[in-house]
């Protein structure tokens, strides 16, 4: 495993396995049974759970949890301050097949020019047992409801759910939810976030932080 001289306080438990070419930030912690695979670069203060695997070249943002048992494949790239809660599936194939399109072997694993980008930007949730597609971008801040199945992009502090995920809610960025779109207050409506004192305007489609205002 390459490793920065400055880098400090990394925890690795004995049974992890991580391949040569990877990059590990500060105070980081993988535990038992992970399996991360060359290339990738993991930040600092991020916790990465037991019985997860992450593919090669895949990049973590700082201070991410990871839980158990998820798996985080090749093109997947996650932005600081996320969680990925347990057993989540990240998904990456345009033609997800066995055989190549001849038939004649086993279809490579290895990136090609059909394999598809995903991006979790900051601060985004996935929930338990949800179900990622090839190609999504989660929004800053959004929340994927546990067993979801996106199969769409997700825009900022929206809440999906179901299967196929459809937002049904916005959601702070400590995470309540503050608007239900089944019952949306009008345009220009101030909210208060009543967990952290954030202070929003909703525009009929988004949130609006108007707290330094």
């Amino acid at each position: 495993m390459e490793r920065q001289a400055s880098v400090t306080d990394v925890t690795i438990h004995d049974s992890a396995i991580v391949e040569d070419g990877v990059i590990i930030g500060d105070h980081s912690a993988i535990w038992d049974n992970v399996h991360i695979r060359h290339g990738t670069r993991i930040g600092s203060h991020t916790t990465v759970g037991e019985k997860t695997y992450i593919a090669y070249d895949v990049h973590v943002g700082d201070y991410v949890k990871i839980n158990a048992m998820v798996y985080i494949c090749a093109g997947v790239t996650i932005e600081e301050m996320c969680m990925i809660s347990a057993g989540v599936v990240f998904t990456n194939d345009r033609y997800p097949r066995s055989m190549n399109r001849d038939l004649t072997a086993l279809e490579t694993s290895d990136v090609t020019e059909e394999t598809l980008s995903t991006f979790v930007r900051k601060g985004a949730t996935i929930g338990a047992n949800a179900t990622i597609g090839p190609g999504i971008e989660l929004g800053s801040f959004c929340m994927v409801g546990m067993g979801a199945v996106v199969t769409r992009d997700v825009s900022a502090q929206t809440l999906v759910v179901g299967n196929p995920a459809r937002a049904i809610g916005h959601v702070c960025i400590c995470g309540p939810r503050l608007i239900d779109l089944d019952s949306a207050p009008p345009a220009s409506t101030p909210l208060t976030c009543e967990r952290c004192g954030r202070r929003y305007q909703w525009d009929g489609n988004q949130l609006l932080d108007i707290s330094a205002s």
